[in-house]
């Protein structure tokens, strides 16, 4: 009797548990590929030409001619990006733009979070006035702010976000970002290791941006997963609310 007792207790604490949980949807996460190997599905040409970009051999080309973006079909917020690229000529610039608004500016480029993609002889090649190398916090990876994006570097070179450690190859390699955008948050991991990161974005939700600035440079993939939304809307960080 005693037992039975205790197996009906506890039969009725758990139907009103389960009667008092929130009915809360499970979300399902997966990455989905934006660059399918055949053509230019899930991508809008903005301000460069068709021949730009190309498809050969199951690679995505970018002749780097003109400088400009082509930007995704959609806007992104919080998500988790991995491509693959490399550049086929010494000194080469590239790079990808995350929560852009895909309206480029007098330099050609639009307004978003830059994660650098130049091969490591930019700064030798690109030398300052006086003849000097440029700084090496250029290449493997810097983060910042492009057309005027505010946004605080984890490591800091001035306004943009430098790479703790270099791990970048050079021309002719394969590189491989994992990128982590969440709430105006970003952390890379270059070749399998974060090594890099900026905080606080002013603008959170936009458009993915593959950049064109010179010379060419292939990407073979391009994924993303698609992570809950956060507070960018209630912020007024997103495109509608910030071209009001």
């Amino acid at each position: 009797m005693f037992f039975k007792k205790v197996l009906s207790t506890a039969l009725l604490v758990s139907t009103l548990t389960a009667q008092e949980k929130p009915n809360v949807p499970t979300a399902e996460f997966g990455f989905i590929n934006l660059f399918n190997g055949k053509d230019l599905t899930n991508w809008v040409d903005v301000n460069t030409s068709p021949e730009t970009w190309s498809v050969k051999d199951g690679l995505l080309v970018c002749s780097g001619k003109p400088i400009g973006v082509m930007r995704s079909e959609k806007q992104y917020e919080n998500f988790i990006l991995v491509i693959e690229w490399r550049h086929m000529k010494a000194g080469g610039n590239s790079g990808v733009f995350l929560w852009s608004d895909a309206k480029p500016s007098g330099n050609r480029l639009p307004k978003g979070m830059e994660v650098q993609m130049l091969e490591l002889e930019w700064p030798n090649i690109h030398k300052k006035r006086d003849g000097s190398p440029n700084h090496p916090g250029y290449v493997s990876g810097e983060l910042f702010g492009a057309g005027g994006m505010k946004a605080v570097p984890e490591n800091p070179r001035g306004s943009r976000s430098m790479s703790f450690e270099m791990r970048c190859k050079g021309k002719g390699e394969w590189n491989q970002y994992v990128i982590v955008a969440v709430d105006g948050a970003v952390k890379l991991s270059i070749n399998g290791k974060f090594v890099n990161g900026i905080r606080e974005a002013d603008l959170r939700k936009g458009y993915l941006c593959l950049e064109a600035e010179g010379s060419e440079i292939h990407f073979r993939k391009i994924q993303i997963m698609e992570l809950p939304a956060g507070r960018a809307a209630d912020l007024g960080m997103t495109l509608d609310q910030q071209n009001k």
